[in-house]
């Protein structure tokens, strides 16, 4: 049995859970979100707690079970406290800038790269070389994060770019020069 499928979820207080064949929709303080589930799926509400079970020993039921209880899982995590990842810009003239619901980034390019907030995801500059991208949906969140850090990946010979705060880049050494003969 999968180990985390079988993992009752608590609902905090605030956040309301509803399910109609398979549709779960989670409200709680920073929103709403929806999601449908496979119909093999059985999702149970019982007060505060949620579980989901799964059919048989099948291995596309077992590979559901626990996807099906950890998507849920982010969904009340997402609406009671909502996600954020933090980018660090790393380079001379790298640099952000917040105008209005707009973030500009300064890479090297010939040109600013423009990034603007969207009904489900926020950016914030708190310092020219730092972008925070909030959110209550976890896979929007990562995805937008991982779409700016693409415009300037770390590079690994001096470290440039745009990587994760808490990623280690692995450096390289440079060229070694002319040998002696």
């Amino acid at each position: 049995m999968s180990r985390i499928g079988k993992r009752p979820i608590s609902i905090p207080a605030g956040v309301t859970v509803t399910n109609e064949n398979n549709l779960v929709t989670v409200k709680g303080p920073k929103g709403e979100l929806k999601k449908q589930f496979d119909a093999a799926m059985a999702i149970e509400i019982d007060g505060a707690v949620i579980t989901v079970s799964r059919p048989s020993d099948v291995k596309e039921h077992r590979a559901l079970h626990g996807l099906t209880r950890t998507l849920i899982s982010n969904m009340i995590e997402g609406v009671s406290n909502g996600y954020s990842k933090t980018l660090i810009i790393e380079g001379v003239g790298y640099r952000a800038a917040k105008k209005g619901s707009d973030v500009t980034l300064n890479l090297g390019y010939s040109h600013p790269v423009v990034f603007s907030d969207t009904a489900d995801v926020t950016l914030e500059v708190p310092q020219p070389n730092t972008i925070i991208v909030k959110g209550i949906d976890k896979q929007i969140v990562g995805q937008v994060a991982a779409e700016i850090r693409e415009m300037r990946e770390p590079e690994p010979y001096k470290g440039k770019g745009i990587h994760y705060d808490g990623e280690r880049i692995i450096r390289k050494e440079g060229k070694a020069g002319k040998g002696k003969k």
